[in-house]
């Protein structure tokens, strides 16, 4: 490990994760409980510990982490309040089948931060409380269709988990997308209520919608789960009005852009305010804390014969994290944190252009996206996946053999620990992945 802190390419092994995983399968199928943290090269890693910017894996690496969570992670992996917070809850007691101070004044603090929420529901995770929106806007218009795009992520339910990051020769013409089913056990009439679109195509919603026969339109505000895609310019707004003309409603999925964007998230930040809203991820910087949010007519339809249960809604030691977590989300967290993000992003971008590799690099200061082979800025689903992914993912092990974790899919998040002196290092492994990557191109 070199003393400055960046460890070169010959200095991380990963032999004991490895050899943890292949033990432990024996417990949990394939060693690891979500099948996204598979596939990454060379292997799940096992950690034992996260020290703000940091994790320290299973062979005693002392690794910079751009997953935070996967996205959750806004304020590091260790903050100290956020920690206390819950360590005191947890003193009163775990669960209580019943209500709670704390959670009513969860509820007050996102009431007040995100401009679509004038009630919300606590749930568990972005999965959970995508299905309770869904449910809410079918009782809400009687109509049953959801409009849902190409490469946007609103769980891994059977009725929702359709043309998330499907193959360009599976998803057929691009102003005419087939549906792609995304798990082998698929429900394939799940699907039925669905209608699946290309984002950014504003023409093609409005055709959509002028059937009449849609409850809502589901979407990321920007598209984060396939790259960091903002809107184009009146994309939100045209949106929302053509909702309005045909009867539908708007939903908007910030479980990676609530919190992340803004402390109002993508909403707050382009503008436009939907009529329902899902968070979850950094809302409580890692507690398991989701929500439905948004109208106070369509929330309260859930006092009124539609059903929404959960054993662990409202968890009073989450509850706490959360709050503790809204605390530190002050405006003076933003702009410090984004400077240090742009700062990243902007370095990457000219490494690898000066490493003479073609790429994009673009999004937003605590949330963007690395795409390599792509001419222009991607605009959408289609756009992504014609990205060079088996480049990108020998870039993003040369990295972590460098001290540096980054999502092979191209996802780089920062959190307030990503200080001056952890990018510095960051852009040092850069380099040298570049050079890595630049050479075996030649």
């Amino acid at each position: 490990m070199a003393g400055n802190g960046t460890q070169q390419a010959a200095a991380l092994r990963f032999e004991e994760s490895a050899r943890r995983i292949a033990e432990n399968a024996r417990y949990i199928a394939g060693g690891v409980n979500s099948n996204f943290r598979l596939g990454m090269v060379p292997g799940p890693l096992v950690f034992e510990r996260g020290e703000g910017a940091y994790l320290i894996d299973a062979d005693g690496n002392r690794i910079i982490d751009y997953y935070c969570g996967m996205g959750a992670t806004v304020l590091g992996h260790t903050p100290k309040p956020v920690i206390e917070a819950a360590q005191r809850q947890a003193e009163k007691g775990i669960l209580f089948a019943g209500q709670m101070p704390i959670e009513y004044e969860a509820a007050r603090l996102i009431c007040e931060r995100v401009p679509s929420a004038e009630r919300l529901r606590f749930g568990s995770s972005g999965s959970e409380v995508a299905q309770a929106a869904m449910r809410l806007v079918r009782a809400a218009t009687g109509k049953r269709i959801i409009v849902k795009f190409e490469g946007h992520y609103h769980g891994w339910f059977d009725n929702i988990l359709w043309s998330t990051a499907p193959g360009l020769n599976a998803a057929g013409p691009e102003d005419a997308p087939t549906p792609a089913i995304g798990s082998r056990g698929q429900d394939p009439a799940a699907g039925d209520g669905l209608s699946i679109l290309g984002w950014n195509d504003l023409a093609a919603l409005e055709a959509r919608l002028a059937r009449g026969d849609v409850a809502a339109v589901m979407m990321e505000p920007a598209m984060c789960n396939q790259g960091a895609i903002a809107p184009a310019p009146g994309y939100l707004e045209g949106a929302l009005a053509a909702c309005r003309k045909h009867g539908a409603l708007l939903i908007f999925d910030e479980v990676i852009t609530g919190f992340r964007l803004g402390r109002g998230g993508a909403q707050e930040r382009f503008g436009v305010t939907p009529d329902l809203t899902i968070m979850a991820k950094a809302i409580a910087n890692g507690f398991p804390v989701a929500a439905v949010a948004g109208r106070a007519d369509l929330l309260d339809l859930f006092a009124d014969g539609v059903l929404h249960g959960g054993t662990f809604n409202a968890q009073p030691i989450a509850m706490a994290a959360l709050v503790a977590t809204q605390t530190m989300l002050t405006p003076e967290h933003y702009e410090r944190s984004s400077v240090h993000g742009q700062r990243l992003q902007d370095g990457i971008r000219a490494i690898l252009a000066e490493a003479g590799i073609k790429a994009q690099v673009v999004g937003f200061p605590l949330m963007f996206h690395v795409a390599f082979g792509l001419d222009a800025p991607a605009r959408n689903y289609r756009d992504v996946a014609r990205a060079d992914k088996v480049a990108y993912s020998r870039f993003a092990h040369a990295l972590l053999k460098r001290g540096v974790r980054a999502l092979e899919r191209g996802a780089w998040f920062v959190s307030s620990e990503h200080d001056a002196a952890v990018i510095d290092r960051t852009l040092e492994a850069v380099r040298g992945a570049a050079r890595d990557v630049a050479g075996r191109a030649a």
